[in-house]
């Protein structure tokens, strides 16, 4: 049943509540969520994570159906990806056919940061009872999808998370990539005509030269036949990632519970093998110099040159280190100081640091969410409080946007944006749950 948590609110940000509930619905296909009807016209995967989040506060029934049905595009070797293409939509590029995956439904060949395991984990535990047979129906699709992460996207020997693609971050332009975008040379890649630029401004959105090297990583992976070991091990971009490392780790535990309650030795045992390898991977990631864990380029071993918000996700991973934390919370105060609009995605105080510019300033709704939720399981309460206030302000001002520009607090990307609003009911509302 729905629930009655939004129902005959009296307080004044009501309309706030209505009005996220609102694009929740508007945006619903049935069995699964848009993040925008124009600039994202499918099915993608950590957003619909966030979305059964939201839903979860009003319908859980609606809620295990978001999850459940981003698993109908599993492939068979466990990767979940990133998109998939429920119908087809011809002013969305790159689109199926330029994929050219080999799966039905049609997905994307590339996957996105695992938080779906943690959200199971939100939903089972708001109703155990009339959650467990989804659970034991979706817990060996999680595993499946872990399993790929810990052996299709790790170099041999290795224990951090490796990215093959801007895109499967989820932060598409962070400055993280560009020095190992460098690499990748677009020479000879087909023509092609971008569609987003017909729906946000040029100045949010990735530049062209980095599109064309998007385009050549796709060219390259379609041309493997998909293979991602061979993709991990041998393309062209391999990045460790401190947001895709993170997420895990913490999603690793979440399973880890999700099989405790289950009963399924085998498969704990199996995640503990995972979760010993994590020290090492947060190792790998730390830079001494900056005082923080930076993305890593695994061709050359180079750490990237400036901070991002998801370097804060170390909290939200379970790691624990006094003197890397002290460091960490001195940026994050620093970046909070700076900038009126926190947590801003990138070093405010960076030369590369773009307000406006997709990944490379703006403020996440979402990225607040999961830094807070860390923040409050380390025992930084201040600091997690300080992020809800400003994400709830954020929105009350500007509205349920995809990001917001951290110097003024406007909104930017996608307007009526699903997870923006799923993150105002499940976390940033007075009235939620708060997760």
């Amino acid at each position: 049943m729905p629930g009655t948590l939004w129902q005959n609110q009296s307080s004044p940000d009501r309309k706030c509540d209505a009005e996220a509930i609102r694009i929740l619905r508007s945006n619903d296909w049935g069995n699964y969520t848009l993040p925008s009807r124009r600039l994202y016209p499918y099915q993608w995967n950590w957003d619909s994570m966030f979305v059964a989040l939201g839903f979860c506060e009003i319908d859980l029934d609606r809620a295990w159906l978001e999850v459940e049905s981003l698993f109908e595009g599993q492939w068979r070797n466990g990767m979940a990806a990133h998109i998939v293409f429920r119908r087809d939509q011809p002013g969305y590029f790159p689109g199926p056919q330029i994929w050219d995956s080999g799966q039905q439904p049609p997905t994307s060949g590339l996957s996105q940061p695992p938080v779906a395991a943690t959200v199971v984990r939100v939903l089972y535990e708001k109703d155990p009872n009339s959650g467990r047979a989804r659970l034991r129906k979706l817990f060996p699709k999680l595993m499946r999808w872990h399993r790929w992460f810990h052996t299709q996207r790790v170099i041999s020997g290795g224990a951090a998370i490796a990215v093959t693609h801007p895109w499967e971050s989820g932060r598409d332009n962070s400055p993280d990539w560009d020095s190992p975008l460098r690499a990748v040379d677009p020479a000879g890649i087909r023509p092609y005509q971008r569609c987003d630029l017909g729906h946000v401004d040029s100045a949010m959105r990735p530049t062209m030269a980095d599109y064309d090297r998007y385009m050549k990583l796709v060219e390259y992976g379609r041309a493997t036949g998909w293979d991602h070991a061979q993709i991990t091990r041998e393309g062209p971009f391999a990045v460790a990632d401190p947001g895709i490392t993170f997420i895990l780790l913490r999603a690793d535990r979440d399973l880890k519970a999700l099989a405790r309650y289950l009963g399924y030795r085998d498969s704990l045992f199996e995640i503990e093998r995972w979760l010993r390898s994590a020290q090492r991977a947060a190792d790998y990631l730390w830079c001494p110099h900056h005082g923080a864990y930076l993305a890593r380029d695994m061709r050359t071993g180079e750490h990237a040159s400036g901070i991002s918000s998801v370097a804060f996700l170390s909290f939200y991973a379970g790691l624990a280190n006094s003197r890397r934390d002290l460091r960490l919370l001195d940026h994050f105060k620093r970046f909070m100081r700076t900038v009126k609009w926190g947590m801003p995605s990138f070093d405010p105080e960076d030369p590369r640091f773009e307000s406006r510019r997709y990944w490379r300033g703006p403020t996440w709704a979402i990225i607040n969410y999961l830094i807070a939720r860390g923040f409050t399981q380390a025992g930084y309460h201040d600091e997690a409080l300080l992020l809800r206030e400003t994400t709830q302000r954020l929105i009350m001002q500007s509205g349920f946007y995809e990001y917001f520009d951290p110097l003024d607090g406007s909104g930017a990307g996608g307007p009526e944006f699903t997870w923006t609003a799923a993150i105002w009911l499940a976390w940033a509302s007075p009235q939620a749950g708060q997760g």
